[in-house]
């Protein structure tokens, strides 16, 4: 499919705030209302007709500017395409997004990469077809998942500037993803009991079952069908 070309005044837009005013792509982009993809196709012709500074020479009338700006509109392009089972195993790293993947996936391919859009609806297609899912069906306040999750958060004592970690404890409704979260100091016993006792007043409410995974502060062992819960935890069941 080809692409469309700009208009001339667009056209010279970009190439005045790129050599001009020195804008990076993504701030052309959002001046002119376009993709940060357009702005790099034209700026990448221009470089190689030895285009690098604003005004332009005398020799580049409309008449040049289209002729040899117009080229790059009506050549079909094929964008490079992601290795998505690389993509899926950089996401099971805790601080890497389909964003930031995009990002770099982009910059390795300038002129015919995907846009961030078509770049995540590929990677679901893809993902689909990867794994089958089981759908499960929650009845309104019958479950509440909880656990820690895996990002830390870091907390500065303003008064003597110490830093100390903290645990992010997290509590979700099976039938309507509602949220309760709170930072703690640990995930011992204590720290993981109380976190519940304020996810039931936060609610205002207690579910039919809590399902908790394999911390050590549930689950004193684990087992597939019958794991030995912590009796602490046991007790805390019963009192609600």
């Amino acid at each position: 499919m080809s692409t469309a070309p700009i208009s001339m005044r667009k056209l010279k837009d970009i190439l005045r705030l790129k050599y001009d005013c020195s804008l990076s792509h993504r701030q052309i982009a959002k001046s002119l209302s376009i993709s940060p993809s357009v702005v790099s196709r034209y700026t990448n012709r221009a470089t190689q007709l030895g285009i690098s500074q604003w005004p332009l020479a005398d020799k580049w009338d409309d008449a040049s500017l289209r002729r040899e700006f117009l080229k790059t509109t009506v050549k079909k392009r094929q964008s490079s395409i992601p290795d998505w089972s690389v993509i899926y195993q950089e996401l099971k790293h805790k601080t890497l997004t389909l964003l930031l993947l995009w990002e770099e996936y982009s910059e390795r391919n300038p002129a015919n990469h995907y846009s961030y859009n078509h770049f995540c609806r590929l990677y679901k297609a893809w993902l689909k077809c990867q794994k089958p899912s089981m759908r499960q069906n929650h009845k309104a306040g019958e479950k509440l998942f909880v656990d820690y999750c895996g990002p830390t958060m870091n907390i500065v004592d303003p008064n003597t500037g110490e830093c100390r970690t903290a645990q992010i404890f997290v509590a979700v409704m099976g039938a309507s993803n509602y949220t309760y979260a709170e930072a703690t100091w640990s995930q011992k016993l204590e720290d993981w009991v109380m976190s519940h006792a304020r996810c039931f007043e936060f609610l205002g409410g207690v579910p039919e079952l809590v399902i908790p995974d394999n911390l050590r502060s549930a689950v004193s062992k684990s087992c597939r069908y019958e794991p030995d819960l912590n009796p602490t935890y046991q007790q805390l069941a019963a009192h609600y």
